[in-house]
């Protein structure tokens, strides 16, 4: 008979075998025991030899997939450290008012989400009463990322920890008035209460990553001592599909961030229906974090079913629970015993006869309600065993029932998510089901009433305690404001005075400030410098010997190039991420240090340095998240615009990004066309977002690599750059009564439009402004605020409509951006207006050549200008086909 190994051949076999007879010996007896016991047996007896190889130190692979059990079993769970009784009262108490407040939203059709919290309500009591760190104590707390869809449950706490009241209740998801509640954790609309935003599904497990990596850096920076503060992600297994939540798991496994927990709420289903309807969504999680080289903690079961595993004796029992797909067990959830005892156990000669032995009431009670998730003791058990972890991150995977205890109409059903209210009769039976002393008489109104035990009840008292030993309130977000001291202005003035006759292009410009910048004594240390393994591009190697590259491993190898002046330098205090290829990594490093200043008490000053295109594009949901979390910091968009990088083509054509960057209203939009206009708003950036009066935004600017030199700051011109307008170089007629015409140009098309100058005076005899535009979504700003208080009463002109007040001619606004970008300002300029920008796809071409393409290099500008002016009647309609003929159009 032919050997079955022999037709599998796999790595051993380039491995030589010094001793075949004693390989032969190992095969026979599993072939003996798989004819004597069972495949079953055999595949049994070989986990075990894996698990004591584990135990004993012998490196092994580890395998992927454990059994459908619990990891952890009862007979190992640790002593709760608590009093259960009292604890089953208080989480009692927050369903019912999770419920009652989703409920009682729906008269005004503001909807809520019920069933989530229902199925999680003991991973998040447990937390709370034994694990999240509050940021009373020592350091900096626990962080919570709490998931969107459960934010009623923790409402319902801190309405019985009486931070909130019964009116915010009633005005949750009605904010306008003032005194609401947000939908969902969301720090800007709720600074007090929550720190991180995570209902835009998939962010939350990414950022969760990324701050435990933070919190590291600034531990090993030697900036703050964050080694007491564990991150916690709460997410859904339906959330699981999402890119992003999976997108950085091998970083935390690789960097050994144990202080980082994942726990995934299976209650097997999303929002439509099962998460894996054919297959089962644990056991796909469990061998995805294996892979990733995660520690695994499933709990699925709660204690009803130990009497099961004990009568399995032939392992009929673990096998059916692996083949039964998720769809079909949730369908268990909601049918009869007799249902479950033909299409569970009646499949298998050894399940019948285990089943004979079982009670309906216990059939019942293992499928209906028995998971690890709705049991505390289990719950603890995993919470435990995560923080007792090192080495490396853990995930939790709590097995639950959606809706759970909030009756037959809820539970496990489909379009539970989208169910937005319980009856009175069902609240009446879910009273029942808790134990809670609520009278009917309370049902009178035909509301649901709140439930409260009182401020000095037992359980709040309890509640407290628990919170106080932990270091107070959770969730909280917390804000010590420090303002920064100004760095000093020697970095500055570098770019005031300009490149003489030597070219620099604004990415090296802004890239020299920060070099400079991080040298400054008081606030060096405080620069973040982030970038997506494109530093080179940006002219950052010189950072990299000088600020290092953070690894929390060191640079355990000699690198390539250590012989050379700006070699690759990695160290445990590096000051640079360096993210390889992951803009969503970088981002979320960027969110991490952004909102240090409240999640730490210590403010950072991240930069973080991207291709344009892949910035607000491919990451802007992330930027509304950096908006949502009140982040702080500098994103520059580098090789901006759509003409400016040669050769790249239209998947680098960045001529957008400022369009969308416009939409959300923390982000602080410039597109510098000189050195010194960087210096000016970075300096002003610096005030704003880290002086006394500090405010809740960030900075978004473009930059370019395009070399060219830079001129030295104008007098006068610094209030003009931040606010987004001032004349750079006025023109000179060659006649009095010489046509004349304002243009503005932003970011590298001020190149173009001062060439168009000199043409249309040399050329035409027509005289042209120039004025630099350093941020079209400013002066858009300031217009819209000056609309508004003209709504209240008050006379106020918006910024650009004074600054071309009076000057004469017509205007035409060039960049190298579409131009829905320059037109966003045009209803409040008093003169006749034209933009010219880079509407369409990018290509692949000489700068000259994709600026021909697009109508707006120099040239293009000049008939431009004078089809305007001949629109007007101040010259003949014929010096513009004139012009286009000279030059070649």
């Amino acid at each position: 008979m032919t050997d079955p190994v022999a037709k599998l051949p796999s790595e051993l076999d380039q491995l030589p075998d010094r001793d075949p007879e004693e390989t032969a010996e190992w095969a026979a007896s599993l072939d003996a025991v798989t004819k004597a016991a069972g495949p079953h047996r055999a595949a049994y007896l070989m986990r075990r030899s894996l698990q004591h190889a584990e135990g004993a130190g012998i490196a092994l692979p580890k395998l992927l997939e454990t059994d459908y059990v619990n990891t952890i079993p009862t007979s190992a769970e640790p002593a709760f450290d608590g009093d259960l009784e009292m604890e089953s009262k208080i989480t009692a108490w927050n369903r019912w008012n999770a419920a009652a407040m989703v409920t009682r939203g729906a008269r005004y059709g503001v909807g809520g989400h019920i069933a989530t919290f229902a199925s999680a309500a003991w991973l998040y009591e447990t937390g709370f009463n034994h694990f999240f760190r509050g940021k009373e104590g020592d350091g900096s707390g626990d962080q919570l990322y709490i998931q969107g869809h459960a934010s009623p449950g923790i409402y319902a706490r801190a309405f019985l920890d009486g931070r909130l009241s019964e009116q915010q209740l009633d005005n949750f998801r009605q904010e306008a008035g003032g005194d609401g509640l947000p939908s969902y954790p969301h720090p800007r609309r709720l600074p007090w209460l929550w720190e991180f935003p995570t209902v835009s599904m998939g962010l939350g497990p990414l950022s969760a990553i990324y701050q435990a990596r933070f919190n590291r850096y600034l531990t090993n920076r030697k900036i703050k001592d964050t080694s007491n503060s564990h991150v916690w992600a709460f997410l859904g297994d339906g959330e699981m599909d999402e890119p992003e939540s999976t997108a950085a798991l091998a970083l935390a496994a690789r960097e050994q961030l144990d202080n980082l927990t994942f726990v995934i709420n299976c209650n097997l289903q999303r929002l439509d229906g099962p998460v894996r309807a054919n297959f089962r969504v644990v056991q796909e999680l469990e061998g995805a974090f294996r892979g990733a080289g995660w520690n695994v903690v499933k709990t699925l079961w709660g204690n009803a079913w130990d009497e099961l595993f004990q009568l399995d004796t032939t392992g009929a029992l673990i096998r059916r629970l692996r083949e039964v797909p998720d769809a079909q067990f949730q369908t268990y959830a909601t049918r009869d015993v007799a249902y479950i005892r033909e299409h569970f156990f009646g499949t298998d000669p050894a399940l019948v006869e285990l089943a004979k032995l079982l009670s309906d009431a216990k059939i019942g009670e293992c499928f209906y309600s028995s998971r690890g998730g709705h049991e505390a003791r289990k719950v603890y058990a995993a919470y435990r065993a995560a923080l007792e972890h090192k080495g490396a991150p853990t995930v939790i995977l709590a097995q639950t029932v959606k809706g759970y205890t909030l009756g037959k109409g809820f539970e496990s059903k489909n379009a539970n998510h989208q169910m937005k209210k319980l009856s009175i009769d069902e609240f009446k039976g879910m009273r029942e089901l808790l134990g809670l002393p609520i009278p009917d008489s309370a049902f009178e109104d035909g509301l649901v009433p709140y439930g409260h035990p009182g401020a000095d009840s037992a359980e709040v008292r309890y509640l407290q305690e628990r919170r106080a030993a932990l270091g107070g309130p959770a969730p909280a977000r917390r804000v010590h404001a420090v303002a920064l001291p100004e760095p000093e202005e020697r970095a500055f003035k570098a770019l005031y005075k300009g490149s003489g006759k030597q070219e620099m292009a604004t990415t090296m410009a802004f890239v020299r400030l920060v070099k400079d910048l991080m040298r400054d004594k008081e606030t060096g240390r405080r620069w973040v410098p982030i970038v997506p393994d494109e530093a080179r591009t940006f002219g950052m190697e010189s950072l990299f010997p000088s600020a290092g590259i953070y690894s929390p491993l060191g640079q355990t190898y000699e690198p390539v190039d250590r012989d050379q002046l700006m070699y690759y330098k990695e160290a445990k205090d590096g000051q640079i991420l360096n993210e390889g290829i992951t803009e969503a990594g970088a981002m979320a490093d960027f969110i991490a240090a952004a909102s240090s200043y409240a999640t730490h008490g210590e403010t950072m000053i991240p930069f973080y340095i991207f291709y344009s295109m892949f910035g607000w594009q491919r990451t802007g949901d992330q930027m509304w998240q950096l908006a949502d979390q009140l982040g702080k910091g500098f994103i520059v968009g580098a090789t901006a615009g759509r003409t400016t990088l040669t050769g790249e083509g239209l998947q680098h054509a960045d001529g957008h990004s400022h369009l969308i960057a416009s939409t959300n209203p923390a982000s602080l939009n410039y597109d510098p066309a000189f050195a010194y206009e960087i210096a000016v708003i970075v300096k002003d950036g610096l005030r704003r977002m880290y002086g006394p009066e500090a405010e809740d935004v960030f900075y978004y600017l473009t930059v370019y690599n395009e070399p060219k030199q830079q001129p030295a700051m104008p007098e006068g011109v610094e209030e003009g750059i931040v606010k987004g307008l001032y004349r750079f170089k006025e023109g000179t007629p060659s006649t009095a009564d010489a046509p004349r015409i304002q243009l503005l140009g932003s970011g590298t098309a001020i190149h173009w439009v001062l060439e168009a100058q000199e043409l249309l005076a040399a050329d035409w005899g027509v005289t042209a402004d120039v004025w630099s535009a350093t941020s079209w979504g400013e002066l858009r700003r300031d217009a819209l605020e000056s609309d508004e208080a003209l709504l209240r009463g008050e006379e106020r002109v918006p910024y650009v409509t004074q600054a071309l007040s009076g000057a004469p001619g017509p205007v035409l606004a060039v960049s190298d951006w579409m131009r829905a970008v320059p037109d966003q300002i045009s209803q409040w300029v008093e003169q006749d207006w034209s933009s010219l920008g880079t509407d369409g796809f990018g290509l692949s071409d000489t700068r000259e050549g994709a600026r021909r393409h697009f109508g707006v290099d120099p040239q293009s500008v000049v008939v431009a200008a004078l089809a305007q002016l001949a629109r007007r009647g101040e010259i003949p309609v014929s010096k513009v086909k004139e012009a286009r003929e000279k030059y070649g159009m």
